[in-house]
């Protein structure tokens, strides 16, 4: 019988395969990564190549299968999860990109979206539950229809397909079978509400394109985008075609989960009941609170958006605050500064100080996300003094991650009207100890740490499990989840007030700083 589910959880630094059990658990050898390019043409813009994405995708594939020894007959169907709002335009007559993906962390729309929060911020917020900012999807196929040639007309001839990478990977996978949901677009062109929930192009309350959305935001074809679809998807967004036929032993394999990162992360986290809350500590940190069936209109600068759909036309929403630099920031320690040689090293050496000796860092490097949402923001170090030294670096980078947190969690608090009591971490920062611990502390509440470390990859693979009965229902889901450690909060009010005070008067400092010397950071 058919029990494993494969899935591809691509990344902002890299691409991961996994193969899960019907026990929630990856199978032995059966994970394989690799990290792909990162391309920066000018200050504040961030490109990657699709085609170089793609081919470490067949790789990985490939390799977990191989390691893991399982075969093509087991696998009952593929997820998919993504980094989110980056967008990819390629040709479906041939499949070839017709610019480089454009990077959720780019900023090079800032000024597309100054004109739209000028004079369309509450119709876009009313409608999308987000804010206008150059994160999302919509500006940057904007930027594209403005500055590549002839794209415009390829877009009217159907020559130009727009997606965000879920949609550029299902199309790969399934490119050239005759079984999908989109035939005549050469492969299923879909994506999922959560995915498509990112892209200031769709309407919250329809699940679908908003053609009023569309026009302001360049006069997108609709034909052109990819086809919304549920998470869990129990016809199958399409079977893996001649592309992929020599990974899969020739077995058409069904599509059948997708979902954006970081809501894969609170699915795989089984936060199913309303007020559940998730942070995944990754390249940035996202936290998603559960909402239920309810689009909530944050007061406190977080974002509205579809946590998952089990069936058409019906989904399930959460609140989101999106913070843009975390675990980048201490990647940031070991490639920029050479501060250390690899990332675990952070742990002791933040562990060897009781505190920063006042030292702040602010890791605003491309703008800070909610609650601030300041795309001109940029990072600083403030406190130095003679006395400083690496270790108050390091514990003021990994402090800066759970302060972030906290303004998140706030906002979040004053928009339900009532208090987090357990946040649930996950992601490659969540592995650092002191960083959990601080995390505990400055918010005074329990932080817990899952067994399953990998809660993005495990969402996507629910969703596909559950298209495909490997899993029956959400209650059998949520009873494969364990802690592997809880942090409890250990100090004492007036400190933790003391430092968070100290947190807030150095992200003033750092607001608006590329609008003091913009003709650093291209906006000249």
């Amino acid at each position: 019988m058919s029990e494993k589910i494969l899935v591809i959880d691509q990344g902002t630094t890299g691409t991961r395969v996994a193969i899960y059990d019907e026990e929630g658990k990856p199978v032995q050898g059966g994970w394989a990564y690799r990290e792909h390019s990162q391309i920066f043409p000018k200050p504040g813009w961030v490109e990657h190549n699709p085609l170089e994405i793609w081919e470490k995708t067949l790789i990985c594939m490939k390799e977990v299968l191989d390691r893991s020894r399982i075969r093509a007959e087991e696998i009952a169907a593929i997820g998919v999860t993504n980094q989110r709002e980056t967008v990819v335009v390629w040709d479906p007559r041939t499949g070839q990109p017709l610019y480089n993906a454009i990077v959720w962390q780019d900023r090079r729309t800032a000024p597309i979206t100054d004109e739209l929060r000028r004079g369309h911020f509450e119709l876009i917020y009313e409608k999308t539950g987000l804010v206008p900012d150059p994160y999302f999807s919509g500006s940057k196929i904007r930027w594209l229809l403005e500055n590549i040639p002839g794209l415009r007309d390829k877009m009217g001839k159907g020559e130009a397909l727009f997606g965000t990478i879920d949609s550029w990977i299902i199309w790969n996978l399934t490119r050239g079978s005759p079984n999908t949901l989109t035939p005549d677009k050469g492969g299923a062109h879909v994506t999922d509400y959560s995915n498509a929930s990112r892209t200031m192009l769709f309407n919250l309350h329809k699940l679908d394109w908003d053609p009023e959305l569309l026009e302001l935001l360049g006069g997108i074809d609709v034909e052109s985008l990819p086809l919304p679809r549920p998470s869990s998807e129990r016809d199958a967004y399409g079977y893996t075609g001649p592309e992929v036929n020599g990974v899969f032993n020739g077995k058409s394999v069904p599509v059948t989960g997708d979902a954006g990162d970081q809501q894969a992360a609170l699915f795989g986290q089984v936060g199913f009941d309303e007020g559940d809350v998730k942070s995944t500590y990754g390249t940035g940190n996202f936290i998603l609170l559960n909402t239920g069936k309810n689009v909530v209109k944050s007061k406190n600068n977080l974002l509205s958006t579809v946590f998952y759909s089990l069936e058409p036309g019906k989904a399930t929403y959460a609140l989101e605050g999106s913070i843009f630099i975390t675990g980048a920031a201490i990647q940031w320690l070991r490639d920029g500064l050479k501060l250390i040689e690899v990332s675990p090293e952070i742990d002791p050496l933040a562990e060897s100080t009781d505190d920063t000796g006042g030292l702040y860092f602010v890791p605003a490097f491309t703008g800070l996300g909610a609650p601030y949402w300041d795309p001109y923001a940029r990072g600083l170090i403030i406190g130095i003094t003679r006395g400083t030294s690496r270790k108050h670096i390091a514990r003021a980078v990994i402090e800066s991650i759970a302060y972030l947190t906290r303004d998140v969690i706030e906002a979040m608090e004053k928009d339900i009207g009532g208090r987090i009591r357990i946040l649930k971490a996950d992601g490659g920062a969540a592995k650092s100890n002191v960083l959990l611990q601080f995390q505990a502390d400055i918010l005074g509440v329990e932080v817990q740490r899952p067994l399953i470390s990998e809660t993005t990859s495990l969402g996507a693979a629910y969703l596909a499990g559950l298209a495909v009965d490997v899993w029956e229902s959400l209650d059998e889901i949520r009873k494969l989840w364990r802690a592997e450690r809880v942090f409890k909060p250990q100090m004492d009010a007036g400190r933790r007030e003391k430092l968070y005070s100290g947190w807030r008067a150095a992200v003033k400092r750092s607001l608006g700083w590329a609008k003091e010397v913009p003709w650093a950071y291209g906006y000249e």
